[in-house]
């Protein structure tokens, strides 16, 4: 079930279990400033290399924009699909997708990165072998979905780094027993 623009139920969790997946009490709450310095980076980085974005059409980019988005998010969901209750819901300018599902590492690590392979590295691949206005948006397409995918890209670090046999769940992980 799909739950829109609201937050999933409280869930009965024994956190004696479940270890928040950020322990750093100082780094959990200064998560987003990481966040929003990558984002900044890489909003940067497009003056850094001179893409050339705005010889585009502005509204064609907002069209892209919006289009990558969708895209990105329905990635996302593609992985987790069937495994549990999905809330979808926003917080500023932030869209959040949870889940109930407990979610293995590789599973987890796959919902966080796919759409990060899919629509940045893949475009930027293809971007190699096209030129003209085609090759500007395959690469506006990369560095826009690389700009949404900043928490991802923190959190597929930190999932990488966790031992083989973590399972996930809203926010929590434990290690299970071999």
């Amino acid at each position: 079930m799909i739950i829109w623009f609201r937050h999933l139920p409280p869930s009965s969790m024994d956190f004696l279990e479940w270890t928040p997946f950020i322990q750093n009490n100082w780094y959990r709450k200064h998560y987003m400033k990481f966040v929003y310095l990558l984002m900044v980076t890489i909003f940067l980085l497009q003056n850094v290399f001179s893409t050339g974005f705005s010889d585009i059409n502005v509204f064609l980019l907002i069209i892209i924009a919006i289009f990558v988005f969708i895209l990105h998010e329905c990635l996302h969901l593609l992985v987790i699909r069937n495994k549990g209750d999905i809330s979808l819901t926003f917080s500023g300018i932030f869209f959040w997708i949870n889940t109930n599902a407990i979610l293995s590492k590789v599973r987890f690590w796959f919902f966080m990165s796919l759409p990060f392979i899919v629509l940045s590295v893949v475009p930027v691949i293809i971007s190699f072998y096209v030129l003209g206005e085609i090759k500007l948006i395959l690469l506006f397409v990369g560095w826009f979905n690389t700009l949404i995918s900043s928490s991802d890209l923190i959190n597929s670090v930190l999932i990488a780094i966790k031992p083989r046999n973590t399972v996930f769940c809203r926010g929590y992980y434990r290690i299970e027993s071999n």
